[in-house]
């Protein structure tokens, strides 16, 4: 039995694995894509609004290329937060993406040429994609296409926001400011099914949420970080 339940030892050759056909992967994977890919829109107005320029809002989209670090880094710019404060925030929040990587490696085995350019689309999206295939091939073509469209729209909708922002105005005002955070959660909920990741998720936002008002804009976004480890320590003494 693989570990992560799929029953083909991560090879695609079981023969107890469920077989998915390619188009039934095709059009779940775009539509994680085109679903997600859209509310760049939300980021690429928010970025505007919060001082950057056009090259600069696409260059994030381009380079850093994953949601919540993008929105947390132009949020805590926003709210008057520093530019190291900021980055620092968007920093911890992306090293979930080294993780994925660790594990997408094994599950997908890519040739070692194709891997630097692959590791641009490991994010929550492609992750959630991948891990939800049945064998290698269906988790290689989840992984490509959920990444491909997901890259192509996001770049896209992010310079029509940015694009857009001067004549929508205020962001707060129509509340596309919560888009990315809204996104970001409706695809967290799903995957949070044991009680010690429920309790992660629940002391992260009283963290996050209580530190708010008192402490500089990104910093509560690190302290909530140590909900994983607080709630890990716990956990294991009431087992003990």
């Amino acid at each position: 039995m693989a570990a992560d339940g799929t029953g083909d030892d991560d090879t695609g050759t079981g023969t107890d694995a469920a077989v998915k056909p390619d188009r039934a992967v095709v059009r779940d994977a775009l539509g994680v894509g085109v679903a997600v890919g859209l509310s760049g829109f939300a980021f690429g107005v928010t970025s505007a609004g919060s001082g950057l320029g056009l090259l600069q809002t696409c260059a994030l989209s381009l380079l850093v290329f994953t949601g919540a670090s993008q929105f947390a880094l132009v949020g805590a710019l926003a709210a008057g937060g520093g530019p190291f404060t900021a980055a620092a925030g968007a920093f911890f929040l992306g090293v979930r993406n080294a993780f994925y990587g660790l594990r997408l490696s094994q599950l997908l085995a890519l040739p070692r040429a194709v891997r630097p350019f692959a590791a641009q689309w490991v994010i929550d999206e492609t992750t959630a994609a991948t891990l939800s295939q049945p064998d290698r091939r269906a988790r290689r073509i989840g992984f490509t296409v959920t990444g491909l469209s997901l890259y192509v729209l996001w770049n896209l909708t992010t310079l029509l926001g940015a694009l857009g922002a001067e004549a929508i105005g205020d962001t707060r005002a129509w509340g596309l400011d919560a888009a990315g955070p809204a996104v970001f959660l409706a695809l967290l909920a799903p995957m949070l099914k044991t009680t010690t990741e429920r309790a992660v998720a629940g002391l992260a936002i009283l963290l996050g949420l209580g530190l708010l008002p008192v402490l500089p804009a990104g910093v509560p976004v690190l302290v909530a970080a140590l909900a994983a480890p607080i709630a890990l320590l716990t956990g294991s003494r009431e087992d003990r």
